[in-house]
């Protein structure tokens, strides 16, 4: 169990007075709603981005957000509250109707925030304009159910009404309604926050007794079993309701709504999240950190923190996102990462940064920032295109596969909505503040003007094509305690600082900052040197894998640029998954090297190409040309980020398997027309399962499905319009109970009887034919498992629809 210091202690106090002072400061008027609401953060206005990288990706961004038609976004609302709609909204994720609109109000706060931008602040204002309306209809119209009521839910009557009885039928049937709304919640509190909309915190606050009322009625067991659904970050929301006004009403919902089967074990130090939906997990420890931060109770800051450990130490890839197929793996299933194309999720790094940079308010540190840093440059930037703007889902990790991006107006994915927060928010971290110590946390070009002192830097780099950094004080006078990252990529070397031109001694602190200490004068130079090597990453779990950074930047190459199906995506429903053929793992490239550590020793820099790199005197199978470049610069191609990496003995055995099992993977996939995975929550949500009588579960660290007495379960597949197809089930051990009927559109396919034929063990695939006749002129077919006399079904792992 993790355990706070006396020290710690100590300064969450110091903190949480801190933060009461701004409460009663900001909140009565006498400062903005920035400065009051995070501690230890610069209203955005005060950070402006200076040409380079982050600069363009937000100018781009606000490019892209002004695309995109508010009226459409803004239909589910007005269609739930009853009120005229001049336009149809979005087809895309149909049934999460409204989560994109919560998203964009966001961001187009963050960016009036920061830029100004009139149309940004135009839109704000519309859509909060449109919200307060329709809360106020719902209000007045279903006064039952619906007093306070902004969301966009479709079927909103029937699910709150019933679930405010306890009655969660209706609301397990719909899709993630508390995650829906979250994002509603969020972008009110950010129009009032970062875009001073008083309207939007009347109306956010209003919603928030909503959230409260809906729920009066429900006991805490009841409260539980909701929230086993995906709610987002509702506790987190709840508790800045809390900072917001001070009433503890709302930090006593926060509680509420704070899943306890994550929390407990996380604050007794548990790892509990193998096989678990991550993207449910992360927003629920922000809201944990948030909570803890705001009232000093030691379980959720344990809670808070020790996932953060977790998921940073154990369970993150090299360029900091976590996840496969949306879920935790366990260390046994981490090849996944090899195998798979749906790598991490976008979603997922949005939230984690949120969570460091709540642990980093209650305690500075740097280790929080070199994470911080890594997802930022790595993922987060990444995953915007450089010249369309579109966003990413899935970046895999598979060698030589690759990733598709949106398109507005088309696909709503969830990472369509937190894209466009991520890349309006470049200039939030850079410096934080306490009290009269600036903390500079990150190289990125910029200027901060800090109104309270009166002093102005201006921050020149060209980070990572150059390896280091100058503050300047442009303007301005102030005796300040300057606090200077040392990161870790930099290793045991000292930093070297000059100030005005002289080398500066100085003490490297405990929580890895130098700390520089004078009046600062107009014209007052400091020069940092940001020595950065090439070093080898290992896989978590999976130590034959390596990437290749240099100092915090992952280094990839570019291999392919053929076969990009959907690189674009448009609105199907599946869009967001790099769809296309995968190429062999072992006809990848393969280092091999007695020493894999050392392999960054062989990467050389390229002579007059910044930030490129090449391997030089390095044994390398399945040679291509190879150039080391920065991740977040590769794009329309496919890629390697990790490298099998295997010393000449390893790479022998490798040999002698690798092909035959590589051979039989594709041979399935490349007949595979559709294929859903049971027990996971997007394939079956993408398939439309219906069920009764089902259970879900893990096995060898493979979901699975199964139905039970009266019971079912059914899913709508895509048929490509083909009708020479044959069912493929993916079992585990035959035999016991096990007696059920295969249905195809209500018609029997095929009885299965555990108990005849041999038996067989392990994981095994069976096929079954598909007559033509069913399959003529269908586009889509239900394929429906269910027990007959009594007995269960098998438990189902896998199902595909491929051709014969």
């Amino acid at each position: 169990m993790l355990t706070l210091s006396k020290y710690d202690l100590l300064q969450k106090l110091f903190v949480g007075l801190f933060v009461s002072v701004l409460f009663n400061m900001a909140f009565c008027g006498n400062v903005g709603a920035q400065e009051g609401f995070y501690a230890n953060s610069f209203p955005l206005k005060q950070v402006k981005l200076l040409n380079g990288p982050f600069d363009n990706a937000r100018d781009l961004n606000i490019k892209t957000l002004l695309a995109y038609d508010v009226d459409r976004l803004l239909y589910p609302y007005l269609k739930q509250a009853e009120l005229r709609t001049d336009k149809k909204g979005y087809d895309n994720w149909e049934g999460l109707d409204g989560h994109i609109a919560g998203h964009y109000l966001s961001a187009l706060a963050l960016n009036y925030a920061s830029t100004g931008n009139p149309e940004c602040k135009s839109r704000m204002e519309k859509i909060v304009a449109t919200l307060k309306a329709c809360q106020n209809k719902n209000t007045t119209s279903h006064p039952e159910w619906g007093i306070g009521y902004a969301g966009g839910v479709p079927n909103s009557k029937e699910i709150w009404m019933k679930l405010k009885e306890g009655n969660f039928k209706a609301y397990q049937s719909a899709w993630v309604p508390w995650y829906n709304v979250h994002k509603t919640f969020a972008g009110l509190r950010d129009a009032w926050i970062y875009g001073e909309s008083k309207d939007a915190k009347e109306v956010f606050l209003k919603f928030c007794d909503w959230a409260i009322a809906i729920t009066s009625k429900i006991n805490e067991q009841q409260m539980q079993q909701m929230l086993d659904t995906e709610q987002g970050g509702m506790n987190e929301v709840l508790a800045d309701a809390y900072q917001i006004t001070g009433n503890e009403k709302y930090l006593n919902a926060a509680m509420r709504f704070s899943h306890k089967q994550l929390l407990t074990p996380m604050a007794n130090g548990q790892d509990n999240l193998d096989n678990k939906h991550a993207n449910t997990q992360v927003p629920k420890a922000v809201g944990f950190q948030r909570i803890g931060e705001l009232s000093h109770q030691q379980n959720y800051d344990q809670a808070g923190q020790f996932f953060w450990e977790t998921v940073t130490g154990k369970r993150s890839l090299a360029f900091g996102g976590n996840s496969r197929r949306e879920f935790f793996p366990s260390a046994v299933a981490s090849a996944d990462f090899v195998d798979d194309v749906e790598g991490p999720e976008t979603c997922n790094t949005y939230n984690m940064l949120k969570l460091t940079e709540g642990l980093f308010r209650e305690k500075p540190d740097a280790r929080y920032v070199d994470f911080y840093e890594k997802a930022l440059y790595n993922h987060i930037l990444s995953s915007q295109h450089p010249e369309h703007g579109g966003y990413v889902y899935f970046t895999p990790a598979r060698p030589r596969h690759y990733r598709v991006y949106s398109a507005p107006n088309e696909g709503m994915w969830c990472c369509v909505g937190s894209g466009m927060e991520n890349h309006s928010k470049y200039n939030e971290f850079i410096y934080t503040h306490q009290k009269d110590t600036l903390y500079l946390n990150l190289f990125i070009a910029s200027e901060l003007n800090w109104k309270e002192k009166k002093i102005t830097i201006r921050q020149e780099t060209t980070f990572p094509d150059e390896e280091k950094t100058r503050l300047i004080v442009a303007d301005g006078n102030a005796r300040l305690m300057l606090m200077i990252r040392k990161p870790s990529w930099i290793g045991k070397e000292m930093m070297e600082v000059k100030i005005n031109g002289k080398k500066a001694d100085y003490k490297l602190l405990p929580n890895a900052y130098v700390g520089i200490g004078r009046n600062w004068k107009k014209g007052d130079v400091v020069e940092l040197s940001l020595p950065m090597k090439t070093t080898v990453e290992r896989m978590p779990n999976l130590p034959e894998y390596v990437a290749i950074m240099h100092g915090p930047i992952l280094l990839g190459t570019k291999t392919e640029t053929e076969a990009l199906k959907g690189l674009v995506a448009g609105d199907s429903r599946w869009g967001h998954i790099a769809s296309g053929k995968k190429l062999p793992i072992n006809k990848a490239p393969i280092l091999i090297d007695e020493h894999i550590d050392d392999i960054g020793k062989k990467i050389e820099p390229i002579k007059g190409q910044s930030m490129k790199f090449s391997f030089v005197n390095e044994r390398i199978e399945n040679p291509e040309k190879i150039t080391l470049e920065p991740f977040f610069r590769i794009h329309d191609s496919r890629y390697m980020m990790y490298w099998m990496a295997l010393t000449p003995g390893q790479y022998a055995a490798y040999l002698d398997s690798a092909s035959r099992v590589e051979n039989e993977k594709l041979a399935l996939e490349s007949r595979t027309v559709d294929f859903v995975a049971p027990g996971e929550q997007q394939p079956e949500v993408d398939h439309q399962m219906k069920n009764n009588n089902s259970h879900t579960g893990s096995y060898l660290d493979q979901f699975w499905r199964n139905a039970t007495g009266n019971g079912f379960f059914s899913y709508e597949m895509n048929t490509a319009g083909a009708d020479q197809l044959a069912l493929n089930v993916r079992y585990h051990t035959s035999g016991g109970r096990d007696k059920f009927d295969i249905y195809l559109d209500d018609q029997k396919l095929v009885g299965v009887d555990a108990d005849q034929g041999p038996q067989k063990t392990s994981f095994y695939n069976q096929e079954y034919p598909i007559p033509a006749e069913i399959l003529k002129g269908k586009k889509r077919i239900s394929v429906k498992f269910s027990p007959s006399d009594g007995k269960s079904t098998a438990r189902v792992f896998y199902v595909r629809l491929v051709k014969k």
